[in-house]
């Protein structure tokens, strides 16, 4: 086990290396020198500016001292190196926007994008995976027809647009939930629905789908002619075989949300992650996003490794490569 971890680790490398190599050349490609954007904005220094006295605009040699201090001044190539060699000492940079250190912006914000993600996937697998099971048991029934409905539904409407249509009903229409989430509780109801429900079809789909066929084994055939309950025969034998590409989509999901909470934090103004990197892209603050975008690639990179784990637990029959050849 630890020898399959670690060598899962040791090829998560190559590929955070591809990851920054990917967004460094993206954010060079958009047009806009992110120097001259942030003197333009007027906003130096948390708003102090910088301008000259006389003709209101920023001296070259401030523009020039602050670029070189991002190391902007240099060719592409040694900025990739240099780049990636703060990366390998832990330093993400500085933000040229927010005037703060990227893991500072992080430690302040990553909450409430993790909040967000995890009540999101919370809300995808309750409500895919019920349904899904219950779609199964109750095969060609009216619950069963409702459930394929919503999976068609639910990977058909934009996440963006079902936002808004939540926030219009619920918020404004009905005023039960806040339009705005910034907090936990009922600020988190409306982006966790918008953000778990294309989820949530998918799952939906998948899962009934497995236990259909997982249903129709023969050993799920001698264990109801054994007598035992359906309950039994259901949660014991065939859901638990059933949840093996479950858990494959439940991993992949997990980095669409990651994404997908980009989009949401934007629609409800929620301080985190995502709104960050909102900004940074439009302000081209290319620290924050190469950053943010490390941390996510880090983040979805483990949540597959842990699934990759948790398959042995969920099925013994699953081994890992370094058991097999140990």
């Amino acid at each position: 086990m630890a020898g399959y971890i670690a060598r899962r680790l040791l090829y998560t490398i190559p590929v955070m290396m591809g990851v920054m190599l990917v967004v460094f050349i993206l954010m060079r490609l958009l047009p806009g020198d992110p120097i001259d954007i942030f003197f333009s904005a007027g906003d130096m220094g948390g708003g102090s500016g910088a301008t000259s006295a006389e003709g209101g605009e920023v001296s070259r040699k401030a523009i020039e001292a602050l670029r070189a201090s991002y190391n902007l001044d240099k060719s592409l190539p040694e900025q990739f190196v240099l780049y990636v060699w703060d990366v390998v000492r832990g330093d993400l940079g500085d933000s040229i926007q927010f005037r703060r250190s990227v893991g500072d912006l992080i430690k302040d914000h990553w909450a409430a994008t993790f909040q967000l993600t995890m009540a999101s996937m919370a809300v995808a697998i309750m409500i895919g995976v019920g349904l899904g099971i219950l779609s199964s048991i109750k095969r060609h029934s009216i619950i069963d027809h409702a459930a394929q409905i919503f999976a068609i539904l639910g990977v058909s409407f934009p996440s963006f647009w079902l936002g808004v249509i939540l926030v219009w009903v619920f918020a404004i229409i009905l005023g039960w939930l806040p339009a705005i989430s910034n907090g936990h509780g009922k600020e988190l109801i409306l982006p966790s629905i918008t953000l778990g429900t294309a989820a949530a079809a998918i799952l939906a789909r998948l899962t009934r789908s497995s236990m259909l066929d997982v249903l129709s084994r023969d050993y799920v055939r001698t264990a109801r002619a054994k007598g035992l309950r359906e309950r039994a025969v259901v949660f014991i034998h065939a859901l638990r075989n059933a949840m093996i590409p479950v858990l494959t989509v439940i991993g992949l999901e997990f980095g669409s949300l990651l994404a997908g909470a980009v989009v949401i934090e934007s629609v409800f103004r929620r301080q985190g992650l995502g709104l960050r990197l909102i900004e940074g892209i439009v302000s081209r603050d290319y620290p924050v996003v190469q950053g943010l975008v490390l941390i996510a690639a880090v983040v979805y990179a483990l949540m597959n490794l842990l699934v990759d784990v948790l398959y042995t637990y969920v099925d013994p029959r699953v081994r890992l490569i370094s058991n097999v050849r140990g």
